[in-house]
């Protein structure tokens, strides 16, 4: 485990997981959200997000969090192990709504890029946070079976299914990277 993918649906707990293994390992975090979103949410232009991943996952090991559909080729090529974080989506939408109100109430500065989450756009928006994660959750679930079982090849994919998965990981217990069922 030295290029590490760590993806899952909004709110799952990536950035925590990244972190830890960060913290255990030593490799060099790469943050997806940071490389695409610019200052007022405004996404990086195709062609400036591939080449900032392409530049960043070119050398060295590392653990890059996030999934995203237009760079995934490049990130996954580069892996040699796919962690995915597949919690249930109640417990998704309660660490959700807590990380969101910490946000909030701390006024975080989200990737250095200026913004920060608010209840004007968590409550009373259509780019709600929470609203996305609802909506999201079981076609991500779908969406990544997929993509692991058509683009995982000669790859460790660990499907982190539980809290208890997830701590266990953390915990250092090999024995939780299995094949997918279908």
């Amino acid at each position: 485990m030295r290029r590490i993918v760590v993806f899952g649906t909004t709110g799952s707990g990536k950035s925590w997981l990244a972190e830890r293994l960060v913290a255990e390992k030593g490799l060099r975090l790469i943050e997806l959200d940071a490389l695409f979103w610019g200052p007022d949410w405004l996404p990086a232009p195709l062609e400036l997000f591939r080449h900032r991943v392409e530049c960043e996952t070119r050398d060295g090991d590392w653990i890059a969090v996030g999934i995203y559909g237009q760079v995934r080729d490049i990130v996954w090529q580069r892996a040699d192990t796919l962690v995915w974080l597949d919690l249930p989506l109640p417990l998704v939408m309660w660490r959700l709504l807590w990380r969101t109100l910490r946000r909030i109430v701390t006024q975080e500065d989200l990737w250095g890029t200026g913004n920060r989450e608010s209840l004007r756009r968590t409550l009373l928006s259509r780019d709600s946070i929470l609203l996305w994660a609802l909506k999201t959750h079981g076609r991500n679930r779908r969406r990544f079976a997929v993509e692991c079982s058509n683009f995982a090849a000669g790859r460790t994919v660990i499907h982190l299914r539980s809290s208890r998965d997830v701590e266990r990981f953390v915990a250092g217990h090999a024995g939780l990277a299995q094949p997918l069922a279908a």
